[in-house]
């Protein structure tokens, strides 16, 4: 059963929240029976909904057989105390509800290992005893089974149970450093080869993955499934001037994102952070495209990515109909409009993306020898052929490059008439 609490906003807000929160409770595996939502000036301190609503769920909860309710909000600790008190069922926020869909869904290692910090966090000061037992000190023989060696100077099991948590997240908190580490490391082997970066980005379910299918026939996993994609894919494309670059599709974004999240997930999105360009994919078919669109803004400034250029790309424009599209059009007059379901507009965009990545500056005229066609190779694929002829001496290129490739080519410049 969902229940949401409404404090600001229209009626219409309230509903597509709660719309929301049903489709994260489908994608977590739940079957959603009922939904509850109530107008108040703020989430009641005791019991977030306030005693009598609290009794009208408990009442529907018996009715309908419901075994969690959902709450669409972060209670505090005491919140979730006494509301399963008095609804006498298992009682979930959205941030564990997210947290819950992230760990169904991550698959590498470092997604792993990242879902379960986030958890760690939010369980540690969530933890709860269950009558006296926890407030009982721990003996020889426990029921929780510490026992001897958990016992600090007079430490009860609540006690042992969060001193194990904390060593657990300092332990995550290094392993992630560690991956961080690597992923950095692969970076600037990129940044040295100067091949310019792309970074997707957008809400969870927007198309992120089935463009970047697109753009380079990838092959990801693509599911019509909120935060179907945690571990980011960076693969390499190629424009229509010939110049390579990578594509990254990152984890999606939602409305009131867990910060504990954010924060586990920060060397990821760093990839974001780090590129030369951002597409921001907008599912255009939702009922609130622009709403969307700054939930993903405020992401993107917690993790310091606001200052990357960006392009706007609503997708799924097959599914839109001609009002939704003209409203849009003037709200986001610089986007660009794709489907990457029909593959519609994406000549446009991959030369949107050629034109937008930094370009390099240096200007050569060089007559590289045959045997050094890995130099050709590389002003091919890093910087832009201007003219190329094949003469008895070698390949004679004129071309603009970067800088450091300038200087390999050097001793092979042609000297000006």
């Amino acid at each position: 059963m969902l229940v949401g609490v409404w404090t600001e906003g229209t009626q219409a807000d309230a509903d597509r929240s709660l719309a929301e929160l049903a489709a994260l409770a489908e994608t977590a595996g739940s079957e959603v029976l009922e939904a509850v939502s109530q107008r108040r000036d703020k989430p009641d301190a005791a019991t977030y909904v306030g005693s009598g609503k609290a009794n009208e769920i408990r009442d529907i909860v018996a009715a309908t057989g419901a075994d969690t309710v959902i709450c669409d909000g972060e209670l505090t600790p005491g919140q979730l105390n006494q509301l399963e008190k008095v609804l006498k069922v298992k009682v979930v926020d959205r941030t564990a509800l997210i947290l819950d869909i992230f760990a169904q869904h991550a698959t590498s290692r470092e997604g792993k290992a990242q879902v379960e910090l986030a958890q760690m966090q939010y369980m540690l000061p969530r933890l709860r005893g269950w009558g006296e037992s926890m407030s009982r000190q721990a003996g020889g023989r426990v029921a929780g089974g510490g026992g001897i060696g958990t016992r600090g100077p007079g430490e009860t099991k609540i006690e042992t149970d969060r001193r194990r948590i904390r060593s657990r997240v300092s332990k995550l908190r290094r392993e992630i450093a560690g991956m961080a580490t690597a992923r950095a490391t692969q970076r600037s082997s990129r940044d040295r080869n100067a091949t310019p970066s792309v970074a997707i980005a957008g809400y969870t379910n927007a198309g992120k993955s089935s463009l970047l299918n697109q753009l380079t026939g990838a092959g990801v996993l693509v599911e019509n499934a909120l935060f179907a994609t945690l571990d980011p894919t960076v693969r390499r494309a190629e424009g229509p001037d010939g110049r390579e670059y990578t594509l990254t599709d990152t984890v999606g974004f939602v409305r009131h994102l867990p910060h504990q999240l954010v924060d586990a997930f920060r060397s990821t999105l760093e990839e974001v952070a780090a590129a030369d360009l951002l597409l921001h994919v907008v599912d255009g078919a939702d009922p609130d495209p622009l709403g969307q669109i700054n939930a993903v803004h405020v992401v993107l400034q917690e993790i310091d990515a606001s200052s990357v250029p960006e392009v706007i790309v609503v997708n799924k424009v097959d599914a839109m109909d001609e009002e939704a599209i003209l409203t849009l059009r003037q709200a986001l007059p610089g986007a660009v409009w794709v489907s990457a379901r029909t593959g519609l507009g994406m000549d446009e965009l991959r030369a949107l993306i050629a034109d937008r990545l930094p370009h390099p500056d240096v200007d050569v005229d060089v007559l590289v020898p045959y045997e050094r066609g890995d130099l050709v190779s590389r002003v091919h694929r890093d910087g832009e052929v201007l003219s190329e002829q094949h003469e008895g001496g070698g390949t004679r290129l004129t071309a603009r490059v970067d800088g450091s490739l300038a200087a390999a080519l050097e001793e092979f410049a042609v000297p000006v008439a």
